[in-house]
């Protein structure tokens, strides 16, 4: 081989090196895993940062879809079906995502029904701020960019679909390469109003009033796109029309409402010559909204509920008395069923050492037993309260919503832990309170009785008794004094059994007198208290992940060092009390993160031979191909679900039976928050788990009992 050919071979390869190089540097992004392609969507991660990556810039991401011709996807309220697109974002400290800059949407007509979403190629812009605290590393000063996409793709069908994308932006260079869909994006962005716009209800139909639109949009009809879900009649007729300067629009109210927003943002778009103008509008709204119907109406009875009790028209006037009434029945029933459940066992080994503390006393028993009422009732009431506001606030909660949080769970199970601590004997709650405060605590012991029923509501909330559900789900379509209502009749319900027995002569003669066995006892009762916090640990991970889970056992074993440590006599308790915090404080800084910081990859919704997880559209999709679904929407911290998973649903007969009948079997997990699941409860007429439910092409769907068993489940399977 000559001088000149292997000169020329090196020449070349450099020039491949080169190239590829400059082609890196052109496009501005070190990019991986930042496409993924389907039979339906192009889907592929972009970035626009032509000022660079410094404090104080913001650099734009967005995710493009690029849609097969006739499908689309859904704008953030996807009207009468569908579900939007979601970001979930990984980023690195310092660096913070907003929230997405919706494109103006297209009003998608479907039969009867109308939904707002994109067909063609739409890009969902985001805007990254980049703070001080960003600080890339020395050796590859980039930043990475992951992001985890969820969206459905709807034609005649509908396809869940999701993606993981991870893009890299060098620090010390801009890039534009992506200009020119960021700023079409930009430009399909509606444009918020200076003026405030109005709504004034009358005889179910919303009058909306703006003012400040541009004057080439006056005297043309314009799309009309609430943000606020399940409010209007999404593909009625409606009148629109121009009173000068002002646009004036009459639009139907949903005869389904699941919302009374005193406050709707709107979003109206206009051709003007070529160009397709959006604009935003706040619109406050004046007048008194219509009564809701009940969710779900006759299609989701469900099996444990009279058909007249199901299907009460709750909109009209003359019979809500009477749905009304059956809902406070059910809630009742429900909430003394409640006392059986398992989650509420721990709380009720405080009550049986209470009483056994009260011994003979029976004025001590009474007293106790309405101050335990009082604070299991207004606790329910609070609870019921919270989530109605959140609700109508935009949030999508359900019954139970408290665990869904990790930082909650943790939190209750410090609690736990320190009372199963306190019952075994480690410390008295007098060693760390004032002597002033622990005599007040010692004279008025109807002050531990009402912070043990709120104690009981907390713990026992998540849980959903026979006959509560179709009342929990009332109570959402009823206005907010009679849904408050039917959550104090639930604490009624739970209290009655102890009010009633507190109460009773015949069973304070019953009980023994107080004694040396009552310190045996009360150790022992610390185990159920134990049992609750295992129980909480195992929730928190299936949130948090392992990692989460062993973050907390090791700040509960730093806790009950630090209680015992406080408990020491003589001169070293100062050095061990100091060192005890110090190890706590040292693993809430180094791992306590870990607690509330939702897993990337949870196993609560894994599939398995015979379960696949549920996804919004799924149902659907399976029955048109003939075959019928059961689905078991199910929380990790629902301790009912977990044992109608771990006996009915696991039984041989059972399973044979699903098999038989070729049934798909979905498992719907709600132990993280999660709108979709929320909406399908809610289109069932519930609002918390479990929920059991049977469908099949052309028939209602079948809701089965909270407390499932064989025979309920193979009757339910002969209809198939």
């Amino acid at each position: 081989m000559t001088f000149n050919t292997r000169l020329a071979q090196r020449f070349n390869a450099l020039f491949f090196i080169a190239a590829c190089a400059i082609s890196t540097g052109a496009i501005g992004q070190n990019s991986i895993n930042y496409l993924v392609t389907t039979e339906q969507v192009r889907a592929e991660l972009m970035a626009h940062a032509p000022d660079g990556v410094d404090p104080g810039k913001t650099v734009w991401v967005g995710l493009q879809l690029a849609h097969q011709p006739h499908w689309h996807t859904y704008w953030k309220n996807s009207g009468d079906s569908g579900q939007p697109t979601t970001l979930e974002w990984k980023l690195p400290p310092g660096v913070l995502a907003g929230d997405i800059a919706w494109p103006v949407p297209q009003k998608l007509p479907i039969g009867n029904l109308a939904n707002y979403g994109y067909e063609g190629t739409v890009l969902l812009p985001v805007p990254l701020t980049i703070t001080p605290d960003f600080k890339p590393s020395a050796l590859s000063p980039e930043l990475e960019i992951k992001l985890q996409a969820s969206w459905l793709v709807c034609k005649l069908e509908c396809v869940p679909q999701d993606g993981e994308f991870v893009l890299r932006i060098p620090v010390r260079s801009s890039t534009g390469i992506n200009g020119a869909q960021f700023d079409a994006a930009f430009k399909a962005s509606p444009k918020p109003l200076k003026d405030a716009g109005s709504i004034q209800i009358k005889d179910h139909t919303l009058y909306v009033s703006v003012a400040g639109l541009p004057t080439s949009l006056q005297g043309k009809i314009l799309d009309f796109f609430p943000e606020t879900p399940e409010v209007i009649e999404t593909a009625a007729q409606w009148t629109q029309s121009w009173q000068g300067a002002v646009w004036t629009a009459a639009v139907p109210i949903s005869k389904q409402r699941s919302a009374s927003p005193e406050v709707m943002p709107l979003v109206l778009a206009g051709v003007a010559g070529k160009e397709r103008l959006g604009f935003t509008v706040q619109t406050k709204v004046s007048g008194n909204w219509p009564a809701m119907a009940p969710l779900g109406g006759a299609a989701a009875t469900p099996a444990n509920v009279s058909p007249s009790a199901a299907s009460a028209p709750v909109g009209a006037a003359a019979n809500l008395p009477t749905s009304l009434w059956l809902a406070l029945l059910g809630a009742l029933l429900g909430g003394m069923i409640l006392n059986l459940m398992p989650c509420v066992f721990p709380v009720l080994a405080i009550k049986v050492v209470g009483f056994a503390r009260h011994g003979t006393n029976q004025r001590r028993q009474r007293v106790g037993g309405l101050a335990y009422s009082a604070g299991v009732v207004l606790s329910f009431v609070a609870l019921g309260a919270l989530m109605l506001a959140l609700r109508g606030a935009g949030e999508q909660l359900g019954w139970g919503f408290q665990l869904q949080s990790p930082a909650v769970v943790a939190a209750l199970a410090v609690l736990f832990t320190v009372i199963g601590l306190n019952l075994a004997g480690l410390f008295e709650f007098g060693q760390f309170v004032p002597s002033s405060v622990a005599l007040l605590e010692a004279k008025n012991p109807s002050v531990d009785a009402f912070l043990s029923g709120i104690l009981a509501v907390v713990i026992a909330s998540p849980c959903t008794a026979p006959f509560m559900g179709a009342s929990l789900g009332l109570a959402l379509a009823l206005p907010a004094a009679q849904a408050l209502a039917i959550f104090a009749a639930i604490g009624v319900g739970m209290a009655l059994p102890y009010l009633a027995a507190s109460w009773s002569p015949a069973l304070a003669r019953l009980l023994p007198r107080p004694g040396a066995w009552m310190d045996t006892f009360r150790h022992a009762m610390a185990f159920p208290m134990f049992a609750t916090v295992v129980w909480l640990v195992w929730v928190l991970g299936q949130q948090s992940g392992i990692d989460g889970a062993t973050a907390l056992l090791a700040l509960l074993l730093a806790l009950a060092l630090m209680i015992w440590a406080f408990g020491l006599r003589g001169r070293g308790r100062f050095f061990v009390a100091t060192f005890s915090i110090a190890v706590l404080a040292l693993l809430t800084v180094a791992i306590g993160q870990n607690v509330t910081k939702l897993s990337e990859n949870p196993d609560t919704a894994t599939s398995t031979a015979l379960w696949q997880p549920w996804a919004p559209g799924k149902v659907d999709q399976v029955l048109a191909t003939g075959v019928p679904v059961f689905v078991d929407f199910t929380a990790a911290w629902c301790v009912t679900c977990q044992y109608n998973k771990k006996t009915t649903l696991a039984n041989a007969e059972v399973l044979a039976d699903f098999a038989a009948r070729k049934v798909t079997l979905l498992r719907a997990d709600w132990t993280r928050r999660d709108p979709a699941i929320t909406a399908a409860l809610a289109q069932l007429g519930r609002n918390g788990v479990p929920v059991y439910v049977l469908y099949q092409t052309g028939r209602a769907p079948v809701v089965l009992s909270e407390i499932l068993s064989v025979s309920e489940v193979h009757k339910a399977l002969e209809s198939l």
